[in-house]
């Protein structure tokens, strides 16, 4: 089983690439963020072979769960405390595995309310993860976490102490979330290695590979044997009107 998250960064403007990394890649379930639209292309990925359920915003945040050859069966929408209005969480069942996919919000300027924002919101989504390990069923939370973990997951690290997505604050929320049981798929297989799965539009930050690790995917303490592969297709990032992250994927026996 092939699960992937993939910050699209609007849907309908970069449709043409997700289809065509749909069928390359051919993953069974995909996690999407940043669909900036209230308008989902249902019909252009159920063409492509995946039902879909999610949550639109008009022009900003929106995420979705693809799953090839079937529907996802909704499980919630929104983390449990959350009331911003904000649509940045989506689960679904998908062949046994309980998926989460999400958006964390990403605080700038910090510190300020959007910090302090996101770190409630970070806090409650802890809580609400802690809640699906206790229902001892397998779990894969997907997505966008707008957090480098470490020095190794940025670019020239002492250029981003300030900024609220590499400030310890949000490490230590990440930190715990991890010492509830989760594993971070990419960090666990591959853990010397400088891995990113973003790079800005600006600065010829693609051509210079001066990148950021955002996408995340943990997976529950029962996966954690069946976990065989994990990776960032990041040629992707180097098509046309391409997004400005890469899609990320782990692969389950």
């Amino acid at each position: 089983m092939r699960i992937a998250t993939f910050n699209v960064n609007g849907i309908n403007g970069r449709l043409p690439v997700l289809l065509r990394w749909l069928e390359e890649a051919s993953p069974d379930v995909v996690c999407l963020q940043e669909l900036k639209t209230d308008r989902f292309p249902a019909k252009a990925t159920e063409a492509a072979g995946y039902g879909a359920i999610w949550q639109g915003q008009k022009s900003w945040n929106g995420v979705a769960i693809l799953a090839k050859g079937r529907e996802p069966v909704e499980t919630r929408r929104g983390v449990p405390g959350v009331e911003d209005g904000q649509s940045r969480y989506i689960e679904a069942a998908v062949g046994g595995v309980l998926i989460g996919g999400l958006y964390l919000p990403n605080g700038n300027p910090a510190p300020g309310p959007k910090f302090a924002a996101k770190l409630d919101w970070f806090h409650l989504f802890r809580d609400h993860a802690a809640d699906l390990l206790r229902q001892e069923v397998p779990v894969v939370l997907a997505g966008d976490y707008n957090v480098m973990p470490t020095e190794l997951d940025v670019y020239k690290p002492e250029r981003w102490k300030k900024d609220a997505l590499f400030r310890p604050e949000v490490q230590a929320e990440y930190a715990a979330l991890l010492e509830q049981g989760w594993t971070d798929c990419l960090r666990h297989l591959h853990p010397g290695e400088r891995i990113y799965t973003f790079w800005d539009y600006f600065r010829n930050a693609w051509g210079r590979d001066a990148g950021l690790r955002l996408d995340h995917l943990l997976i529950s303490p029962d996966l954690r044997r069946r976990l065989k592969a994990a990776g960032v297709d990041r040629h992707v990032r180097g098509w046309e009107k391409a997004s400005d992250h890469a899609p990320v994927w782990i692969e389950l026996d």
